[in-house]
């Protein structure tokens, strides 16, 4: 059930402006709540229960939102920073008024799916270090990966720190001849994060990612038809999915 709120804060909350500008308008009669105009921008509304317009176009309200990027290279996996583009600096000012922030990272060079949410708790479920949620991606190694590397990846790899990773899946996907010499295209699933695991693991077997993407997160998989920095909302289904995945309760 949606939280009752102000009126202005509800406009404001959906992007139609300060509540100066706002007050401002209810005031001019460009505001109607079921069909009647209101003077009062402090007015307490049901967005759900009530229909609100603001100059004849109805109101949707939403106080949560569930995007999935297509991250590019080049920007970072945060939601603000003095030097460095971010991935919040790719979205619409409309997408940007409820928050959301990236679930995890993708490093500044690593492309593919990014989830951004203001759902606390959602991301709470998919980043805890106790869930283990499978996470994955594509990538262009040099090197020739064979069955010792499989077999090295599921009993776990010991990274430069002494870390021993959980089991991984390592799926060869195709060798390919380059200038450098032979490389092959892998696919590999985790089911933890640590900093720059799946380079590191590939370097603890002497060999070396050169490019990386990110094509899924426990049951959510990159659309394919969004190219790199665009992005789009997540349907309906996908968020169920999601939260099912996770078991949590509406």
């Amino acid at each position: 059930m949606a939280e009752k709120l102000r009126l202005d804060k509800l406009l404001s909350n959906m992007g139609h402006g300060t509540r100066s500008e706002i007050k401002r308008a209810v005031k001019q009669g460009k505001v109607t709540v079921n069909g009647l105009v209101v003077k009062d921008s402090g007015l307490i509304v049901d967005p759900i229960v009530q229909e609100v317009a603001f100059e004849g176009e109805r109101v949707v309200y939403r106080n949560v939102i569930y995007l999935m990027l297509n991250k590019p290279q080049g920007v970072i996996s945060a939601t603000e920073d003095n030097k460095e583009r971010t991935v919040i600096d790719l979205l619409e000012d409309h997408d940007k008024l409820l928050s959301p922030f990236p679930v995890g990272r993708l490093d500044k060079d690593t492309v593919g799916l990014l989830l951004l949410t203001n759902d606390g708790q959602l991301a709470h479920e998919l980043l805890s270090p106790r869930k283990h949620v499978d996470k994955t991606y594509e990538a262009l190694v040099w090197g020739d990966v064979g069955e010792a590397d499989q077999q090295a990846f599921t009993a776990g790899v010991e990274l430069d720190d002494s870390y021993l990773t959980m089991p991984a899946d390592l799926i060869i996907l195709d060798k390919i001849e380059e200038p450098i010499g032979i490389c092959s295209l892998i696919r590999i699933t985790i089911r933890e994060g640590k900093f720059h695991q799946v380079k590191r693991m590939f370097d603890a077997v002497g060999k070396k990612v050169l490019t990386l993407k990110r094509i899924a997160m426990g049951p959510l998989s990159l659309d394919e038809s969004l190219s790199e920095g665009s992005y789009r909302e997540l349907t309906d289904e996908e968020v169920e999915l999601l939260r099912a995945h996770r078991g949590i309760e509406r």
